[in-house]
């Protein structure tokens, strides 16, 4: 049985306040927990219902479908809920591709944006300071478990940009076409906000905007989503 101090705890995790202080993140689901465990990331302890198997060095609880549900923060949970510590966080490296974000907010879009960054082999993602959390959640489980693969910094960006020897591109709806743009092997790909684009503070520092190109004859769409920009934006750079 759950005690309600453990309960009360696992959902305050939350919270980016009560992760950052205790150093644990969440993760929920069979596929996102398995890849988290054969990843580098510590396990604290797994809370799982009968039909999934634990790995045998793992600290586990069984629970009923009806405990884990008073865990989840999905309607539907899946098996298995584990806790994992955050890791320190890593340099900076200097060299070939970082993709930079400035200030995306929806948890969705950031998850989706780190397995992209898995697919496409960029092992680095540069987050300004009001980025959404990348433990929030709902980011965990949209990265699928790429987020096992890919380093995130969190940093003032401006400032790293104004510092960095690396050419800096940023994503504009006007600018030089992606498609016509050949990128420095040593680069920085910034993509903004999802509803003001990139900052007047992060802008003044990128040395090439570049746009997709808009090839719909009424011109009507406003913008892309920003995980979908990105998906274009990594397959052209890598193509």
């Amino acid at each position: 049985m759950l005690s309600k101090n453990q309960v009360r705890f696992i959902r305050g995790l939350r919270l980016k306040k009560n992760r950052k202080s205790q150093g644990l993140f969440l993760a929920e689901g069979k596929k996102v927990v398995d890849e988290l465990l054969h990843s580098d990331f510590q396990l604290d302890k797994l809370f799982h219902t009968e039909d999934y198997v634990p790995p045998e060095s793992a600290t586990a609880q069984e629970v009923s479908i009806n405990e884990l549900k008073s865990l989840s923060s999905f309607a539907t949970p899946n098996q298995v809920l584990g806790v994992f510590r955050i890791p320190e966080s890593e340099p900076v490296v200097e060299t070939g591709i970082a993709l930079a974000l400035d200030d995306v907010n929806d948890p969705g879009n950031l998850g989706t944006i780190i397995r992209l960054c898995d697919w496409f082999d960029i092992p680095q993602i540069l987050c300004s300071l009001n980025t959404v959390d990348c433990y929030n959640p709902k980011v965990v489980q949209a990265s699928m478990g790429s987020l096992s693969r890919v380093r995130m910094n969190y940093l003032d960006l401006s400032d790293y940009l104004s510092q960095t020897n690396r050419s800096v591109y940023g994503t504009f709806t006007e600018g030089d076409s992606l498609y016509s743009t050949t990128f420095e092997k040593d680069a920085v790909l910034v993509m903004g906000n999802e509803a003001n684009g990139i900052s007047e503070e992060v802008r003044k520092w990128i040395t090439k905007e570049v746009s997709i190109p808009q090839f719909g004859k009424s011109k009507s769409t406003e913008s892309l989503n920003v995980a979908m920009a990105t998906a274009i934006f990594l397959s052209e750079l890598r193509r």
